[in-house]
């Protein structure tokens, strides 16, 4: 059972999306994509907060409804831990994918670019990150 670091989150002050909801998000894709392992140890609510600079409310928040969705799990003397819970492994992250690639596409297209573009920066952009 590993143990992770407070700052194993982060936050884009600038987002319209609400805190709570970037952690959530966050929560997820790590799981999903296997950096966060079944039994592993979270940071406390109270860790994250410091570390980030939030309301230990928004972390609690986020916390407790991942718990609720089964990503979570308390454990008595262990704080929070990542809940044992079977996966579709590559359609689980897809679908976490999606949303963002959405939202990508309608700038897409408000800018007026064609799919052969679109597909092709995001294929480069892929490439860099390797």
């Amino acid at each position: 059972m590993a143990a992770h670091p407070p700052n194993l989150f982060s936050i884009a002050t600038g987002s319209a999306e609400p805190i709570y909801r970037q952690l959530i998000d966050q929560a997820r894709r790590l799981v999903a994509g296997g950096q966060l392992a079944p039994g592993d140890g979270l940071p406390s609510v109270r860790e994250v907060a410091q570390s980030l600079a939030l309301n230990p409310m928004t972390v609690s928040k986020a916390y407790g409804m991942l718990e609720l969705e089964g990503v979570f799990t308390r454990r008595r003397g262990l704080g929070m831990i990542v809940a044992d819970r079977p996966g579709n492994g590559a359609v689980d992250r897809a679908l976490l994918l999606r949303p963002a690639l959405e939202r990508a596409a309608l700038e897409a297209r408000q800018l007026e670019l064609d799919a052969d573009t679109v597909i092709a920066l995001f294929k480069l952009i892929l490439e860099e990150k390797k």
